[in-house]
């Protein structure tokens, strides 16, 4: 995946203002999840030769970024921002605050445009400064203009990476039925109780705390009484167009466990399920892609999408049998 290089900065754009901008050849939903997940987020932020401890990153309007860049001679630099605007994929808003031990450090509002051009994704930070002595003291003691063109550059190195590892399962089912009824039947406990699992299979167990941060906890037992505990936690909920969750297997006591007849699958997976209605009928879309996965467990997914095109298959029309009872 080349990557155009064209990362430029403005300082002359206002005195009190810093301009970097990158024009990536990728698609805008690869950069806004290798921006928004933690777990990519550290692979690529910093200037050349840091690295990146991040303690709590809530990607959400009032959400808190807390993090520590560790420069590469030990100096330490604790970092806070709180977001202000998120609108995937578009744009991101946050007030900074951060440096070194015994400095005045760095306060800044910055935001993170992401612009569709074709197949490729103009990336653009802007950092207004409460005065033009604040900028002139970031680029003076921290680098700020050449740092962040080398961050958006460590940026276009992780790219290529990040998009092997996203080889996605996608499978898509509409239903003649009202959207509204379908995000009840996969949101409500009792609904989802009635129809959710492969075909053959009952739901014993169902506890549903349904919020950005809750979780899903049920048991799937098969004809033969088997049992096969699993467990979601939610990380954004759109009523009644989109929810990302993370998924993995379970035990009773709500842990995360292996596949219990595949010890390289992946420990847990990422799940985007979206719905849209037309003429009556809802189309959902479920994208499911491995997370913090190694390359074996990678390997794994991708060998298993035609059993999990026939599982998700079977699921749908448990799911449709219930619609039409409803």
């Amino acid at each position: 995946m080349p990557t155009e290089q064209t990362a430029t900065s403005s300082p002359s754009t206002s005195d009190h203002e810093i301009v970097i901008t990158r024009l990536f050849d990728a698609p805008r939903e690869l950069i806004w999840n290798a921006w928004t997940d933690p777990t990519q987020v550290v692979q690529w932020w910093g200037p050349n030769g840091f690295t990146t401890t991040i303690r709590e990153m809530d990607v959400r309007p009032g959400g808190v970024w807390s993090l520590t860049m560790h420069g590469p001679d030990g100096t330490d630099y604790p970092n806070k921002s709180v977001f202000i605007e998120v609108v995937k994929p578009e744009r991101i808003v946050y007030s900074h605050g951060g440096g070194k031990v015994e400095d005045k450090g760095a306060s800044f509002q910055a935001s993170w445009t992401f612009e569709e051009q074709g197949s490729q994704t103009r990336l653009t930070l802007r950092m207004v400064f409460p005065s033009a002595e604040a900028r002139e003291h970031v680029v003076k003691t921290y680098g700020a203009i050449e740092g962040g063109n080398q961050t958006l550059e460590r940026l276009a190195t992780h790219l290529p990476k990040m998009a092997a590892e996203c080889r996605p399962f996608i499978i898509t089912r509409t239903f003649d039925a009202p959207r509204e009824l379908v995000w009840k039947a996969w949101t409500e406990r009792d609904r989802l109780m009635e129809w959710f699992g492969p075909k053959g299979f009952t739901m014993s167990v169902g506890e549903l705390d349904f919020r950005p941060g809750g979780t899903f906890h049920y048991c799937l037992k098969s004809a033969e009484g088997h049992a096969m505990w699993g467990k979601w936690v939610y990380r954004e909920i759109v009523p009644p167009e989109r929810i990302v969750l993370v998924s993995s297997f379970s035990d009773e006591q709500g842990g995360k466990t292996r596949h219990p007849m595949a010890a390289d699958w992946p420990l847990e997976t990422l799940s985007t399920t979206t719905f849209s209605e037309q003429n009556g009928k809802t189309t959902i879309t479920i994208e499911w892609s491995p997370l913090n996965a190694t390359d074996a467990e990678r390997r794994m997914f991708d060998s298993a999408h035609a059993g999990m095109n026939q599982g998700w298959g079977g699921t749908f029309e448990q799911l449709e049998a219930y619609l039409g009872k409803t």
